[in-house]
């Protein structure tokens, strides 16, 4: 029975196409750098709240500036994405590769550059603020929120619909990139993922020339154009092309950081968690606004005032408030009202 499943880790007969693991890796490798670069921004605002607080709270545009010149860079230059480049993947276009038209190390065409940007980009994005505002308008809904406070019958219908749908939306979404997956893993479709087939693009390994033409295509700041244009030109193409290798040397180190990471905490939750009741009481969180602002009896919600209705409290802070006050605040601030700590309202806890 090994034989029939042979081409899962051996070469088919195609001998550039990368094996199903090398995608799905290539694949995992950026969706794991998005939470990590997220928990930094996290752990700096967290560090210092009223400086740093507003790179938590714009940390996924943050993360799309740092895509967008990651990718642009490398599909400049290797014609493939970051994790692509880094297991040794490229981009070929399908309709040069029909034609025999494409050469071993031929840079995208400009089309086929300019969608793979955005498949590779902006669709993630937005699609990652889709679930969010799935999440938003389903849990205001679920507790009353939206429907108590949203004026406008325009927009609770918009959100009644979007609720219903997205998840039929959603599980299509998904369903389509398992299906191209099940259909690479049995050889009946060069496309493991429906955005390379948008994008017009197949997957082949990286050659020995492709490598050699990519060191000399490397450019230098030290050019002989006449023009000042021209010359600002190259110098702005080198920085972009200098940060872009800096940041990925550095995510790549991060990635090897964070998979000992895992190992390290994986070994201590193994350990006896008696040692914890032996650490000193940490100190209350600082609070940001004055002492005085704050109600003396504890019975009275900090935001309103008035005595607290549906006690909820924040994780981040310890600090309890009305339900429906921490939640709009911390939805429009993203932050505690009173230690000013970046929060969610995922640790809202009632």
């Amino acid at each position: 029975m090994a034989e029939f499943g042979a081409h899962l880790t051996s070469a088919t007969t195609d001998e550039e196409r990368p094996t199903f693991f090398e995608v799905l890796a290539q694949e995992g490798l950026m969706t794991a750098i998005r939470p990590a670069i997220k928990h930094a921004l996290r752990v700096l605002a967290e560090y210092n709240p009223a400086r740093y607080s507003w790179l938590y709270r714009y940390s996924d545009e943050i993360y799309l500036t740092i895509d967008l010149v990651l990718q642009q860079h490398f599909l400049s230059t290797t014609s493939a994405s970051f994790s692509e480049n880094f297991y040794g993947l490229k981009r070929v276009a399908t309709n040069c590769s029909k034609n025999g038209t494409a050469s071993l190390h031929s840079r995208l065409p400009r089309k086929e550059h300019l969608k793979s940007l955005i498949l590779l980009v902006l669709i993630p994005y937005l699609k990652l603020k889709l679930d969010s505002l799935f999440e938003k308008w389903k849990q205001e809904w679920l507790d009353g929120i939206g429907v108590s406070q949203s004026e406008q019958k325009t927009l609770k219908k918009l959100s009644s619909i979007y609720i219903t749908l997205y998840p039929y939306l959603h599980m299509g979404w998904e369903g389509a990139h398992l299906y191209y997956q099940l259909a690479y893993l049995f050889d009946k479709s060069r496309y493991h993922s429906p955005l390379i087939r948008l994008a017009g693009v197949k997957l082949q390994h990286l050659t020995r020339e492709d490598m050699i033409a990519q060191m000399q295509s490397l450019p230098s700041p030290f050019t002989n154009e006449s023009s000042i244009s021209d010359k600002m030109k190259v110098i702005s193409k080198w920085l972009l092309g200098a940060v872009a290798i800096g940041v990925s040397n550095g995510l790549s180190v991060a990635v090897f950081f964070l998979q000992f990471l895992e190992w390290w905490y994986a070994n201590e939750s193994h350990r006896s968690t008696t040692s914890l009741t032996a650490l000193p009481v940490p100190q209350p969180p600082k609070v940001k606004s004055k002492p005085e602002s704050l109600p003396k009896d504890t019975s009275v919600c900090p935001l309103c005032f008035r005595t607290r209705t549906n006690d909820t409290a924040l994780s981040t802070s310890g600090y309890v408030f009305c339900y429906p006050c921490i939640y709009t605040y911390i939805r429009t601030h993203k932050c505690c009202p009173v230690t000013g700590y970046p929060s969610q309202t995922d640790q809202l806890v009632k």
